[in-house]
Order: C-alpha cells, then structure tokens, then sequence
C-alpha cells in the first residue's frame, strides 16, 4: 500500500503581490515574529492568524517584487506556509525563499487553483495535483534549492555540511 501524498490548503491572492504586502514597512524595525503578524493584511487581513503549517500560499503572476528584504520571505516560513505556487516570482525574492528555506513552485497554471482547494506537491514528476485528479505542470525545481529548503534555509545546510564534512567535498564556488 502505497502512501497517500500530503494535501495542503490553499490560500489565494492575486497577482504582483509585493514585498512590502509580505512584510510591511512599518514593522521592519520589529522581529520576524511581529512582521509576520502582519504578512499579507493590506489583501488578506485575515491570513496571518488563520494560516496554518502545512498550508501553501498560490499566487497570480511576479509574486514577490518591490525591494530585497528577505523578512518577506522569512514571514511566510515563520507562519508555517508549506510553498508559495504561482505562474513567476520576482528574481531576488526568488532567491531570498530559498535562503530562508521556502519552496517556491512555478506553475503556469497557478490561476486554475481555487481558493481553500487542497493541493499535493509531486516534485520529481514536477506537477502540483488538484484534489480532483487534474495534475498541472511546473517546473522542475532543481536539487540544491531543495535541498536548501529541507536544511530549513542556506545557513543551515552550510553549518551542516561544515559539521559532517561534506562542505569540504562540495565547496562552494564563486
């Protein structure tokens, strides 16, 4: 008997959704507990409270744009989300997810996904599948990004590659 992939909710915002709706300005002088309070409340009020680990975050198109800071990604691990899935991402925010160990899944199809649907993630066929069946395709989300994500960001997999040695086999090139 095989295992039956693990759903998630889905929660939905639309597109162009900016760092500064992910982790507002006005509390960037505050921890990333704080900021997270308020993740999302100018289009979700709701969201940060509501939110639970596990759920995933599906988004229209350029999630992500507006300025560099990495809290806005940090909120979004901090509140539990399992993965943002939309059609494109902002390049710096992109890389900021996977710094702080956020998935982050291009999919083409992310408008097709319905608010509070329940969605399986299969990365290695490279397709997020809807409860109903309908399998969408996405694009293949490479090896070190997901290894970045199960270390829990890029700091913890290079503390444990300096602690078991592997850093040594796999150094880091410039």
């Amino acid at each position: 008997m095989s295992a039956q992939p693990t759903q998630h909710r889905v929660w939905r915002v639309g597109a162009d959704i900016d760092t500064d709706q992910l982790a507002p300005g006005a509390y960037m002088k505050f921890g990333i507990e704080e900021i997270a309070r308020h993740c999302l409340q100018g289009v979700r009020p709701e969201f940060a409270a509501a939110v639970r680990p596990g759920d995933v975050l599906v988004a229209g198109r350029n999630f992500g744009i507006g300025s560099s800071r990495e809290q806005a990604a940090a909120a979004l691990v901090h509140l539990g989300v399992q993965a943002v899935i939309a059609p494109s991402f902002n390049g710096l925010y992109f890389r900021n997810a996977f710094n702080v160990g956020l998935l982050l899944v291009t999919c083409e199809r992310a408008d097709e996904i319905g608010e509070g649907e329940r969605v399986s993630l299969d990365l290695a066929a490279r397709q997020v599948l809807r409860a109903g069946g309908e399998a969408l395709p996405c694009a293949e989300v490479p090896g070190f990004l997901l290894d970045m994500v199960r270390a829990g960001g890029l700091m913890n997999l290079l503390k444990r590659r300096l602690a078991d040695g592997s850093l040594a086999r796999h150094p880091v090139r410039a």
